[in-house]
């Protein structure tokens, strides 16, 4: 007698490694959705959503700190228009950007942002590479969010007239040194991530405050430097309408002062909801999110205004390009020169803590996002899953990225927004497709219009700065190779997260007490009677099946072929007299042997696979195996089950004739 209440055993569970490094290395692999380090990620189970405000200062880390190099590249990139230009970009954040990731968080509550949408609007295999392309450009944007900050504090240390004599030129070797310190502290575990942010974020913009105060404060004092501007521009464009135009086609140069939305949406898991949230609906969540993505927009719009006007007024136009005091630190010279070296050092030590842990926020973007899809998709190995292994890997190709550009904050600049444009672009392009899906006409127009203004400026950047793209495509390539070379070597592996099986599924598998279970194997495009009726006769003279086996049929359909893990579902049906286990899946070898293993693990029983050979060229069935999920089905499940399960005594037997 055998019994159903055994628990199924679980497809997912791997061997813990052998060797004590080796389980350190890799402790949380086992988790196929994971509990993630850091602050962008997926809180533990005993963890207390925190108050919007102080879930905007995790996000803040990444947004405010770009004021430690934003004022200056900017001058360096526009000149006297900067002002008019970062006019425009605040404008576009706050009547484009805005308005999208609003959209954008109140339609993936769970943090998954824009890539999620597409990937939901753009099924199988197009959206499959649609979105490995998205996450090039996304590793883009943390990768060099991560350097580019780091080279920046390095930047803001070295200028210091504290600074000893011996770190002048040392720049590559501090940042590199960061970079390590960023993966020190995740090799160890990344912990009260929000508590540190709001400490930071609230000294950081504290002093920001005072210096654009003050800078104000002379500009009013001085005002014959604003006149003296607006003559230089006037000589120099002659015409306001000329001006407002050379302000349109400069302000893409200004985009790094987007970055942060994206980000101000993966944080949402972390922000406090009402008593009355479900899972399915947390709309308190959603509100506190669109409160700090408001508010975000607004102190940082704030900002970049009046430190554009400031740093253009005050400060000779020699002083930003490279070499120059003012060159990725415009507010800091301004500091130094009007609050005194004493403040001034503060003001360093501010912009560098910050400055690092936007590299922090980057480094947790990171392992939030690959660990959410790659593996997922089966386009990376399994230890991606484990947060230490993605550590070494992001910090080594920081090291290369560093040492590519030299630690220059400028050089970094196209490559950064690059990356920030593209997400933006795709997050609008996908709340217009929803729109569009929801039928909301006005909101679809508007949506478009933006999807339109940030398409413009991603180009406008690629043709001025075309190392970006370039840097985006060595990712997006790396990606896709090492994804597709993963999903081959992957191929034979259990896909399934979970099986469950129903009542009449039981009941058929567990009709034979004394076993074993004899499955045929059966492909669902012919169900009249007849077929079923010839391959049971097939599987009797080919595999001399008894003719009171009382043989089951398993029919796999095939739904998404792109997809590699998956939950099953097996169903028992009755067609024709005949019973069938029916499940839904991504793949038939991969599915037919989880079910076989988990049939032998709940009913203690052997189950017997009965299989024809398939026609058709080995090479090319194989093909569409990889590609489509069937082709040759006998031997690759056999080979599926021979990995999984090394012991020969327990392995469910594959019969094919």
């Amino acid at each position: 007698m055998t019994t159903l209440t055994r628990p199924p055993a679980d497809p997912t569970v791997r061997r813990k490694p052998r060797g004590q490094f080796k389980r350190w290395l890799l402790d949380g692999m086992p988790e196929p959705a994971g509990k993630r380090q850091g602050p962008h990620g997926k809180p533990d189970e005993g963890h207390t959503p925190q108050s919007w405000w102080k879930v905007m200062c995790l996000t803040g880390v990444d947004y405010f700190s770009t004021l430690g190099y934003q004022p200056a590249i900017a001058a360096l990139a526009a000149g006297m228009v900067s002002p008019l230009a970062t006019m425009v970009l605040v404008g576009v954040t706050l009547m484009g950007a805005l308005p999208v990731y609003r959209r954008v968080a109140s339609e993936s509550p769970r943090g998954e942002g824009s890539i999620a949408m597409l990937e939901r609007l753009l099924p199988r295999w197009g959206g499959k590479l649609f979105v490995l392309a998205l996450l090039g450009f996304a590793a883009t944007d943390f990768m060099i969010t991560m350097t580019l900050s780091a080279a920046d504090a390095s930047a803001h240390a070295v200028e210091n007239p504290f600074a000893p004599d011996w770190l002048h030129g040392q720049e590559i070797a501090i940042t590199l040194a960061l970079i390590s310190a960023l993966g020190i502290v995740f090799l160890r575990g990344f912990k009260e991530a929000i508590n540190v942010a709001v400490v930071l974020v609230g000294v950081y913009l504290a002093l920001n405050a005072v210096v654009v105060g003050v800078g104000l404060m002379h500009v009013v004092t001085e005002a014959h430097v604003v006149t003296d501007w607006w003559a230089a521009l006037n000589q120099q464009n002659g015409n306001p309408l000329v001006m407002v135009g050379i302000a349109l086609l400069v302000f893409p140069k200004l985009a790094l002062g987007l970055s942060g939305f994206e980000t101000g949406v993966a944080v949402m898991p972390q922000i406090k909801g009402s008593p009355s949230d479900t899972d399915e609906q947390p709309t308190g969540r959603i509100r506190g999110t669109h409160k700090l993505l408001t508010t975000a927009a607004l102190i940082m719009s704030a900002f970049l205004v009046a430190s554009s006007f400031i740093t253009t007024f005050l400060i000779p136009a020699a002083e930003f390009q490279p070499g120059g005091k003012a060159s990725g630190r415009a507010l800091a010279f301004l500091a130094h020169q009007y609050l005194g070296d004493g403040f001034g050092t503060v003001y360093d030590v501010s912009t560098i803590a910050i400055l690092w842990f936007a590299g922090a926020s980057a480094m947790a973007g990171l392992l939030n996002l690959v660990p959410r899809y790659l593996p997922r998709f089966g386009m990376a190995p399994a230890w991606t899953r484990a947060v230490r292994p993605l550590v070494l890997v992001f910090t080594a190709i920081g090291f290369v990225i560093t040492l590519i550009f030299k630690a220059d904050v400028d050089a970094q600049g196209g490559a950064y927004a690059t990356g920030v444009l593209v997400l933006m672009t795709s997050a609008s392009i996908a709340v217009t497709l929803s729109a569009r899906r929801m039928k909301q006409k006005a909101k679809k127009f508007a949506f478009g219009i933006v999807a339109v203004v940030f398409a413009y400026t991603t180009v406008a950047n690629v043709v001025e700065r075309p190392d970006g793209i370039r840097i985006a495509a060595l990712f997006i390539v790396g990606i896709v190779l090492v994804s597709f070379a993963s999903r081959v070597r992957r191929s034979f592996e259990l896909r399934a997260t979970h099986i469950k099986m129903d009542q009449a599924a039981l009941e058929f598998t567990a009709a034979n007490e004394r076993g074993p279970i004899r499955i045929i194997a059966h492909e669902p495009k012919r169900l009249s009677a007849d077929r079923y009726q010839l391959k049971l006769q097939h599987a009797q003279q080919a595999n001399h099946l008894p003719k009171d086996s009382n043989a089951l049929f398993i029919e796999i359909i095939v739904d998404d072929s792109s997809d590699f893990e998956q939950e099953l579902l097996v169903e028992g049906k009755l067609r024709h007299g005949f019973k069938i286990l029916e499940i839904h899946s991504n793949n038939v070898p991969n599915t037919l042997a989880a079910v076989l293993l988990h049939i032998r693990d709940v009913t203690g029983l052997m189950p017997h696979i009965y299989f024809r050979w398939t026609e058709g060229n080995p090479i090319a069935n194989l093909s569409k195996f990889l590609f489509f999920g069937e082709g040759e089905i006998a031997p690759v499940t056999r080979e599926v089950l021979r990995e999984a399960e090394p012991d020969i005594t327990r392995r469910p037997w594959v019969h094919v004739g």
